[in-house]
């Protein structure tokens, strides 16, 4: 028997159990809640190193990141194949580079587009953004804290200002939303 018997075998090694109950007093009854513990897991997934391609994406140093170069490597007589990445923040711009073995897991984020016309553009730089369905949204602010974002702001608010209907693509990562992107809507006759 010992400890590599089936019984220990079929055990799982790692065991999370389920959430744990608070209970929360109300006026008429016990109301069970659970606590929602939030990893960030759900806003990346695992991709092989060697799956990632040039124009994917990826996280290097905990920031979501487009690829603009891989090239694989072989090492020595034991070593593994390396992949060495070259990317650019998608929300920053900045350059960064990584080197994983290709045969490893890395995490590549989900990453969502979404158009919306813009309605609103007050002093402050806050934009009124409205979806397909006709909502309202007033919380993101012009692209800012770089070159291409800067000009990219210039933009939109000369062509607001202009009298243009404007759509803005806004680029979703990992908790982070930003204008990446602006185009003028064509007239419908």
């Amino acid at each position: 028997h010992g400890p590599f018997s089936a019984r220990a075998a079929a055990a799982p090694r790692f065991f999370v159990g389920p959430p744990t109950p608070t209970t929360k007093m109300s006026d008429d009854e016990d109301v069970e809640t659970f606590e929602k513990v939030e990893s960030g897991a759900s806003t990346v997934y695992p991709m092989q190193a060697g799956n990632v391609r040039k124009g994917g994406f990826m996280v290097i140093k905990g920031r979501p990141t487009k690829v603009i170069d891989v090239t694989t490597s072989k090492t020595g007589k034991h070593g593994h194949a390396k992949c060495h990445f070259i990317a650019t923040d998608i929300f920053t711009n900045r350059k960064v580079e990584e080197l994983v073995p290709s045969s490893h897991n890395l995490e590549v984020p989900f990453v969502v587009r979404e158009d919306y016309t813009l309605v609103d553009l007050t002093d402050e730089g806050f934009l009124g953004l409205m979806t397909e369905k006709g909502d309202v949204r007033e919380d993101l602010k012009l692209p800012s804290g770089h070159d291409d974002a800067d000009v990219l702001a210039k933009q939109i608010k000369k062509m607001f200002e202009d009298g243009k209907a404007l759509t803005l693509t806004v680029l979703k990562a990992m908790g982070e939303e930003q204008i990446n992107a602006c185009k003028e809507q064509m007239e419908t006759a």
